[in-house]
């Protein structure tokens, strides 16, 4: 085998890996992409837990957390009243206030 001017397999594989592996993988939590935020206000008497994934910060077990709270205690009064959920403190709701509303349903 001498020298030749045709990339082999194992350098065109090389070739094409090395940006993949520059850039790195996405952990979730850390660097991933991150969920966009509602285009309106979500109305959290009404809110399904699908519609409060939407949320910033909310994943799949919040959401189901502040449907099962809305069931056992009633429809919130203020958007507040979330950080009764467990996993939702004054930070959490910081970043939610502007697209949580409270309506009758």
């Amino acid at each position: 085998m001498g020298l030749s001017s045709t990339p082999s397999i194992r350098q065109l594989a090389f070739a094409l890996a090395l940006p993949l592996a520059a850039a790195g993988t996405p952990h979730p939590g850390k660097g991933a992409p991150k969920a966009k935020a509602p285009a309106h206000a979500i109305n959290l008497n009404t809110a399904t837990a699908t519609e409060l994934m939407q949320l910033p910060h909310i994943g799949q077990h919040t959401a189901e957390r502040i449907v099962q709270f809305r069931k056992e205690h009633g429809a919130f009064q203020r958007p507040e009243e979330i950080m009764s959920v467990k996993g939702i403190g004054e930070k959490s709701f910081a970043q939610l206030r502007p697209y949580l509303r409270v309506a009758a349903k």
